[in-house]
């Protein structure tokens, strides 16, 4: 059984997600599954045609299909289909009614330390070793899990969550349905210094951190503060696990960014931006709409970044890193060639005398 003690019927789960039930809608469902490892009462899905003609047997009691005529050819075992266009989405769907995430009764835990002119609403849920500043504000439904630490006249929004070990400094705001996990921090000092004859000294980090709704930051993601003004991570926007965002940066609505990815300060990230993992940015870049940088990319302070797919150090377009990465591939043949001739050109010279 799923986490919830429950099955939904494949008629059911088609119907949620508008896909077309094919074969025996009355069939049970309790949980997902992987299709290599699907067994009775689980769902799978089948993403391409590529998949479709490496798979299996499955012992799966529904499958997500885009072809639903060579699915049942290929599993005619299977008792029942969900026809869908983007068999991946549906089942990321269908995810969430099986295994809904986990809720909290509202509770502040005895040695959670939550200060007077805090406003937490009573439906917050409050772990162990929470401690909470002052005028700080949190909205209905949000869970705090152990030992997050939320500064002074910091806000947070409804139905979040914030996973054990999150630190929340003074004066930055959350928005609603925000996810942070373990270990994230938001509004640490930027890198700023200024240099002086005696060494460097610290510029003032006096800006807050936005963090608009239904953005989710993963593992030790940290997200400094303005030196003045604003840091933002915009609507919608989703960073994996051990990113940092610098100050001043402005990442815009629905930016998906890989792990161990750093970037610089005053850099601008426009809307629906793609960024593979371990990238490098310099500041003041702005990367455009549309844009893809791949994996290992770095980017040079001051670049502008134009929609299309980039890739390699410093980043070019997909097809110019392709075509120098070729060459470089030819470089031992060339060097043993140029070496050859070399030889020969001395021989010449010799028989010249």
């Amino acid at each position: 059984m799923n986490e919830t003690g429950t099955g939904l019927t494949v008629k059911v789960l088609a119907a949620h997600v508008g896909g077309q039930c094919v074969g025996d809608g009355a069939v049970v469902v309790e949980r997902i599954s992987d299709l290599r490892t699907a067994e009775q009462g689980t769902v799978a899905f089948i993403e391409n045609q590529k998949t479709l003609e490496g798979a299996v047997e499955s012992a799966a009691s529904c499958l997500i299909v885009s072809d639903i005529a060579a699915a049942r050819a290929t599993f005619p075992n299977v008792p029942a289909f969900i026809q869908a266009a983007d068999p991946k989405l549906t089942f990321a769907r269908i995810a969430v009614l099986l295994h809904p995430p986990k809720r909290r009764e509202p509770l502040v835990h005895a040695s959670a330390v939550v200060a007077e002119t805090a406003n937490i609403d009573l439906t917050v849920y409050l772990g162990p070793h929470v401690s909470i500043g002052e005028h700080s504000r949190i909205g209905g439904g949000t869970i705090i899990e152990s030992s997050v630490t939320i500064g002074d006249n910091v806000s947070i929004g409804s139905d979040c969550v914030l996973h054990p070990g999150v630190v929340l400094y003074d004066n930055v705001s959350i928005g609603d349905r925000v996810i942070l996990h373990a270990g994230v921090c938001i509004g640490a000092d930027g890198f700023g210094y200024v240099r002086g004859d005696m060494g460097y000294h610290k510029f003032p980090q006096r800006g807050t951190v936005v963090i608009e709704d239904d953005v989710e930051l993963g593992a030790h993601t940290c997200v400094d503060r303005a030196a003045l003004g604003m840091t933002r991570v915009g609507k919608g926007t989703k960073l994996d696990n051990l990113v940092h965002v610098g100050h001043n940066c402005d990442i815009g609505e629905r930016v998906v960014i890989a792990a161990q990815t750093g970037i610089s300060g005053s850099v601008i990230i426009e809307d629906d931006v793609v960024i593979g993992g371990q990238v490098g940015f310099g500041d003041h870049i702005r990367v455009r709409s549309g844009a893809v940088i791949g994996s290992k990319a770095g980017v040079l302070p001051g670049k502008i970044v134009r929609p299309g797919v980039w890739w390699g150090i410093p980043i070019q377009p997909l097809e110019d890193y392709k075509r120098l990465n070729a060459h470089i591939q030819q470089l031992p043949k060339m060097r043993q060639e140029i070496k050859d001739l070399r030889q020969r050109l001395e021989q010449l010279e010799r028989d010249s005398e």
